[in-house]
């Protein structure tokens, strides 16, 4: 259903340190940089970008949205999580840890970016 998302940065650089620690935690590849400045990370067939809104106007993040990144584990939620606050993200929320519904167990970890972008690292926990 999805192609991509995209997150609007006013600091491409800062985005970068911090969505290339992110992604390498989890065994991506540092963002590839286009001719238009956008950030572009290829990672288990997704793409997600970043890149300063072309209206000229400030980037900011959308409330109510969270854009959410599949995990192999809880381990590695964990480093994902880390990287992120190690490199400029914000934790929010609740801790790391397991949340479970009548649906399913999930092990949830959310951080905000450098820009406010809200972010999820979810592992759908066995049955």
């Amino acid at each position: 259903m999805f192609s991509h998302m995209m997150v609007g940065s006013n600091d491409i650089a800062r985005s970068r340190k911090f969505y290339d620690a992110l992604f390498g935690a989890i065994g991506g590849k540092p963002g590839i940089q286009d001719d238009k400045g956008r950030l572009m990370y290829l990672h288990n067939g997704g793409i997600f970008m970043v890149t300063q809104p072309i209206d000229g106007k400030p980037a900011t993040h959308g409330n109510g949205c969270t854009i959410g990144f599949a995990m192999d584990g809880p381990e590695q939620a964990n480093a994902w999580h880390k990287a992120g606050t190690e490199n400029g993200g914000t934790a929010i929320e609740d801790a790391p840890g397991v949340r479970a519904s009548p649906a399913m167990s999930m092990y949830l970890a959310y951080l905000r970016d450098p820009d406010g972008n809200k972010l999820c690292a979810l592992h759908r926990m066995p049955a």
